[in-house]
């Protein structure tokens, strides 16, 4: 024991004589910011909330691209909970494959695979995410992964070369278990979607859609023209 003490207090003293420290690990890569001015040419997007938002403005935000074998996403919402992306048959959850980023207790952001079971998610063990990485800021949930294009037959994980619908959500978490989704009807891709078509597109929130409607639209002219012509 007296040589190891001695062996170990000489290592030190001439560490600090000569000015050369023990090294320390290496500092650990700060996230990526997503980038937006790559939507519709190197990947596509889908971006839900006020026009012209961003990854880091808007209510919800998706980008998918092709890497080789894989399909990368990139994901961020407006919630201190979790946000995901489900790819289904129609535009109705249930029977859906969806992968979460789910922000726990402890701070970090880890990315759950789940299978829509009716309106319930249940986690799958079996999670084909890989590359993964994850960060809370300005009580925002972003994250990025990797997932196979092609997978052996299963129910619970799609082949992503085939078209799906996407489901878009996000919400509250509970000690790292997600919650019930912020809005009622969360927004869904429109037609199917191919990763091999890269699209920059945008759908307005609630607020923003009050005067976007051919309804609303009309019932808009009725009055002006009610107000101007006057009343009999």
């Amino acid at each position: 024991y007296c040589f190891l003490f001695l062996v170990f207090y000489l290592v030190v003293i001439y560490s600090d004589y000569t000015g050369y420290p023990f090294p320390t690990a290496p500092p650990v890569d700060p996230f990526a910011k997503i980038r937006v001015d790559d939507c519709g040419k190197t990947k596509g997007c889908f971006r839900y909330g006020k026009p012209g938002c961003n990854a880091e403005t808007c209510d919800y935000f998706l980008s998918y691209r092709r890497i080789g074998a894989d399909v990368e996403f990139e994901l961020s919402a407006d919630t201190d909970g979790w946000v995901a992306v489900g790819f289904s048959s129609d535009k109705k959850m249930g029977g859906d494959d969806v992968m979460a980023c789910v922000h726990d207790d402890n701070g970090r952001v880890r990315i759950q695979h789940f299978y829509n079971v009716g309106q319930w998610a249940k986690e799958i063990q079996r999670n084909p995410a890989r590359d993964e990485e994850g960060v809370f800021e300005n009580n925002r949930v972003t994250c990025r992964f990797k997932r196979p294009v092609y997978v052996p037959r299963e129910e619970t994980i799609v082949d992503l070369h085939l078209s799906w619908y996407y489901l878009f959500a996000w919400g509250p978490a509970i000690q790292g278990s997600i919650t019930r989704h912020d809005i009622d009807s969360p927004p869904v891709s429109e037609r199917v979607v191919s990763i091999y078509k890269y699209e920059d597109i945008f759908m307005p929130s609630a607020a923003y859609q009050t005067f976007s409607s051919p309804f609303c639209l009309l019932l808009i002219v009725a009055l002006t023209f009610y107000l101007l012509m006057g009343t009999p």
